[in-house]
């Protein structure tokens, strides 16, 4: 059935101006009747796939910034054995080398689920002119797009063969401001410190100019080899958000480069539903962000942190000493001053690594003395594995990379590169997920009503049936129950799921394994080991959830396979956020795994399905 003229006259008005000044380099532009005909992206190899003349249009546009990519892994394809593979795997371990190179990612891939391959170019962004050329171009073209700063999706999303690739390592500048105001927001805002960061900075550079050198905090990532941007729109949760709140919730104003190649500036007073979908709504969906400005917190004298392991000696001792550390957690822990987590292993041990601020040593202290009494009560039931330990440190140098290397080195991984910079440093703990390849993941927001009385003994009870199949831990950083009341208010003026805010906790159940690759000799994924181990996962969450059924998941951190993952990762924003992506990118030019709008996407992105 064709359109009515009224309903095609109607359509047209509400479309937004599509072609900026530079579309005109790269070709003519699509009419909108061409552009509804459009149900696939254009691969190499086909009639319409950009002339080599077109692709060193964009590259005189970027000023000399397209990058031909060539994988890496072009070393390992010689006899099994070579010396420069082993070289590569060794080091696809450090962070910092596989963010420093547009072919690769932080998660090398996900069983069933995706590979990383390289894009076919990538316009190696140095500014926000770069960036609209590249999008322009995408546009044009009908190419997949795909975005990388960090580059730490499990989800995949930062990465598919044959597109385009937006890489913006380079914009990595960052300016401390001591007052702060929106643009056009004078009238309403007073003015705050705050931080402005480009896009392809990481949380290790934004914490040493906002806390080593200026003495302020900024809630960011607890890995801090994570992408700004990317950490940001999807909600974002580090050691200390208990008290600070979730990350995206201190976004001020951002400046995004949207579907039709304009930049535009997303504040409480600019393009406000655009501003709220970035606080939350996911990387990717809404357009290609390139400047955010965030405010800035007083740095509080020292950060803290507990680590520990407790062995109980049989089933029935374990799931006392689960029961026992709940009631403990919930009595003692659950406020504004802890965070981090406690993982509960399948060999009946518990493992703690938790961080405090707010405290003094000795309250800290105080605030663990009751459990461990109770502990050390039964010493033919528990030992400490590793003793409960208590420390503290001055919260300027929590991320202080030269404070770091001379006083706690055993807590640091070095980046070893040659004429790599000095403050290339990551945590211990985070080494494992460098270069990692997932078998499953899960994770689901455990609300705090669990913890009350006459639910708490059932939650314990699901918490040791998961242990029998998988390890699993709670984050309790990544729930807002116990949080101030003025974070939790934040918060629910983001996209994220609502189920954040009253939620203790976010359970993670997950497995992973070494670096791997299809068809590379010596380096491929153990198939058949992994299968095994994602169905002990998938029984580990299957158990735990089955005290909250319904429970929603955090974007970032989640199943490939989420069912109803828009209720899942969004639950009643859902609908107002599809609003936005339909406003903002009528055709779908950006599109990303569970992405806002994706479901009208094949699972690679190249083919509308509806």
């Amino acid at each position: 059935m064709s359109l009515s003229r009224r309903k095609f006259l109607k359509s047209a008005i509400l479309l937004p101006p599509v072609f900026t000044e530079s579309a005109s380099l790269f070709g003519t532009p699509v009419n909108f009747f061409e552009q509804q005909k459009k149900f696939k992206r254009v691969r190499p190899g086909e009639a319409l796939w950009p002339s080599t003349e077109k692709w060193n249009q964009l590259d005189k546009a970027v000023k000399g910034n397209l990058v031909k990519i060539e994988s890496p892994l072009a070393v390992c394809k010689k006899p099994a054995g070579n010396a420069a593979c082993s070289q590569f795997f060794k080091s696809l371990q450090n962070p910092y080398y596989v963010g420093d190179n547009p072919a690769l990612t932080q998660t090398s891939g996900y069983l069933n689920a995706w590979e990383s391959k390289p894009s076919v170019y990538a316009v190696a962004a140095k500014s926000t002119a770069d960036v609209v050329a590249a999008v322009n171009f995408a546009r044009i073209h009908n190419l997949r797009l795909v975005v990388k700063g960090g580059g730490h999706s499990y989800q995949g999303t930062s990465n598919s063969a044959d597109s385009l690739l937006i890489w913006t390592r380079a914009m990595n500048k960052i300016v401390v401001h001591e007052s702060f105001v929106a643009q056009n927001c004078g009238a309403k805002q007073a003015p705050q410190p705050a931080v402005t960061v480009e896009a392809g900075a990481m949380w290790m550079q934004a914490y040493g100019a906002v806390t080593t050198e200026a003495g302020r905090y900024v809630q960011g990532g607890g890995c801090a080899t994570v992408g700004v941007a990317g950490l940001i729109q999807s909600g974002g949760f580090g050691s200390f958000s208990k008290n600070y709140g979730m990350a995206a919730a201190a976004l001020l104003q951002a400046e995004i480069v949207t579907a039709d190649g304009s930049v535009k500036i997303a504040n409480a007073c600019n393009n406000p539903d655009l501003f709220w979908a970035l606080k939350g709504g996911g990387g990717g969906s809404f357009g290609v962000v390139t400047k955010l400005t965030l405010r800035t917190r007083e740095l509080p004298e020292n950060f803290g942190a507990v680590f520990g392991s407790i062995q109980a000696k049989d089933d029935a001792s374990y799931k006392k000493l689960i029961q026992q550390l709940l009631n403990h957690y919930n009595t003692r822990l659950l406020n504004r001053h802890w965070g981090e987590s406690i993982s509960f292993q399948t060999d009946n041990s518990i493992n703690f690594s938790m961080v405090f601020h707010g405290l003094s040593l000795q309250e800290a202290k105080e605030s663990w003395q009751l459990f461990e009494s109770w502990v050390k009560a039964s010493p033919l039931n528990y030992t400490f594995k590793d003793p409960l330990t208590i420390i503290e440190i001055p919260a300027r140098h929590l991320w202080d990379t030269a404070f770091l290397r001379q006083n706690a080195p055993h807590l640091i991984v070095v980046d070893d590169r040659p004429q790599a910079p000095s403050e290339n440093i990551y945590w211990v703990a985070d080494k494992e997920q460098a270069g990692q390849f997932l078998y499953a993941y899960h994770s689901a927001w455990l609300p705090a009503s669990l913890l009350e009385k006459n639910t708490l003994p059932e939650l314990a009870d699901a918490i040791f049936s998961a242990s029998r199949n998988w390890s699993l831990s709670l984050h309790f950083n990544k729930g807002l129950a116990g949080a101030p009341q003025e974070e939790i208010e934040a918060a629910r003026d983001t996209a994220m799921n609502p189920a954040v805010l009253n939620a203790f906790a976010l359970a993670i159940i997950a497995g992973n394994g070494d670096p791997a690759f299809p068809g590379i000799t010596e380096h491929e994924p153990d198939i058949s080991s992994a299968k095994k181990y994602a169905v002990k996962v998938d029984k580990a969450m299957k158990e735990l959830l089955q005290v909250v059924p319904a429970a929603g998941s955090y974007l970032s951190e989640s199943n490939f396979f989420q069912k109803n993952w828009q209720q899942s990762f969004w639950g009643s924003n859902y609908t107002r956020l599809a609003r936005i992506k339909k406003k903002y990118d009528p055709q779908g030019l950006f599109f990303v795994h569970h992405g806002v709008g994706s479901e009208v996407w094949s699972k690679d992105g190249f083919t509308r399905i509806s």
